[in-house]
């Protein structure tokens, strides 16, 4: 199918961007095109507002599989698109459209070429929030096709068009959402002796928190805590009442993730006895890392280096991203590789353009992939 067809489609999905497991627009498109395929070479599922694909195989010794994700981000589209988001304040600012059409691209290569194994395509709602993989995983319908080995991409606008990067071992980190809500005693700004003021408590667990990387974690390790949105008072002759600090953990081993979050716990308690206040302390939406196979990465880095002359390989470093892919990689063999796109604006930005170029080279290259990887005894 002329790759045309699959830059209309993102263009398509590009229009209708939802929020985690709200994907209905989306799934009901992407199965509109999947029924219009020969129905006796595809078997689909439906899992909440994601869809398995399966294509046996003709000699199957295994089942390899291919992931994508689905859903759109909470951002307000500034594009110089004339197909820009039609849902208001939603867009696919982190190249979710792409990942799709491409997803089926590789669906309607196979269709029409078989190869021995069995492939299975997951298109998994809700990587942004709350998190699709591990309930996708936990399914029913995925025991029933459960991979022998698991793939995926991430487009990465700092590359070219047609350069791939990837590393073994921890490609991105492990990560958790952290939410902090402080509550004390409001009052008149006049009379601060009469109330515990959250604006100042907030501020003095700020502060504390940035001691945490520094000072508990071991220097040849990394961390991150941002707090990215603090929330408190509502008049500025008020002393405030409430305190709300919204930010993100990332850390590269599991380790520092369980250290960091004993210290934050320790410090908030600390905040409670200092400030007379009672805190609750909520860690969201965690992912864990994504850890490529060694041996599958070097054998996948080697052949594009020696067979793929229209790819250019990076070896790039680990990066405090975080991808939910990361949980099928805990309990499947696989990988996951970035996807040169080619644009200056970075992702979940309201800007990004990726190129859409890249379809082709990411619909070729995995499918010549999959098929010598059937090859093998």
């Amino acid at each position: 199918m002329a790759t045309s067809t699959f830059v209309q489609i993102r263009r398509d999905l590009h229009q209708i961007p939802e929020p985690g497991f709200q994907e209905v627009k989306t799934q009901q498109y992407l199965l509109r095109y999947l029924e219009g395929l020969p129905q006796d070479r595809v078997q689909i599922q439906t899992w909440r507002t994601g869809i398995l694909v399966r294509i046996p195989g003709t000699d199957p010794k295994r089942t390899i599989a291919w992931r994508t994700d689905m859903d759109g981000l909470p951002i307000a589209e500034e594009t110089s698109y004339p197909f820009r988001s039609l849902h208001e304040g939603f867009m696919h600012a982190c190249g979710h459209d792409m990942h799709m059409s491409i997803a089926l691209g590789l669906v309607a290569h196979f269709v029409h070429h078989p190869i021995a194994d069995n492939l299975l395509f997951l298109f998994q709602p809700a990587e942004e929030g709350p998190g699709g993989a591990l309930p996708m995983m936990q399914s029913e319908e995925f025991a029933l096709w459960k991979p022998d080995c698991i793939f995926a991409l991430h487009i990465a606008p700092e590359y070219p068009v047609g350069q791939i990067a990837t590393k073994p071992g921890i490609l991105f980190a492990n990560t958790s959402e952290l939410f902090v809500d402080l509550v004390g005693k409001g009052g008149h700004a006049a009379f601060p002796h009469q109330a515990n003021d959250m604006v100042v408590a907030g501020s003095h667990l700020l502060t504390q928190l940035q001691s945490i990387v520094s000072r508990n974690i071991d220097p040849l390790d990394s961390a991150v805590i941002t707090v990215g949105k603090i929330e408190s008072g509502t008049k500025q002759n008020i002393i405030a009442e409430r305190a709300r600090l919204e930010g993100t953990i990332r850390t590269f081993s599991m380790e520092s993730m369980a250290r960091v979050k004993s210290r934050i716990e320790a410090l908030v308690k600390g905040i409670e006895a200092g400030f007379a206040c009672t805190a609750t302390i909520d860690y969201g939406c965690g992912y864990c890392q994504v850890y490529n196979e060694e041996a599958l990465t070097e054998e996948f880095m080697q052949w594009v280096s020696e067979e793929c002359p229209d790819v250019t390989l990076i070896h790039c470093k680990e990066a405090m991203t975080g991808e939910d892919f990361g949980y099928f990689l805990s309990e499947i063999p696989g990988f996951l590789f970035w996807l040169g796109v080619n644009t200056p604006y970075g992702l979940h930005h309201s800007k990004i353009e990726p190129s859409e170029d890249a379809i082709e080279v990411a619909i070729h290259l995995v499918s010549r992939y999959f098929t010598k990887l059937s090859e093998r005894p």
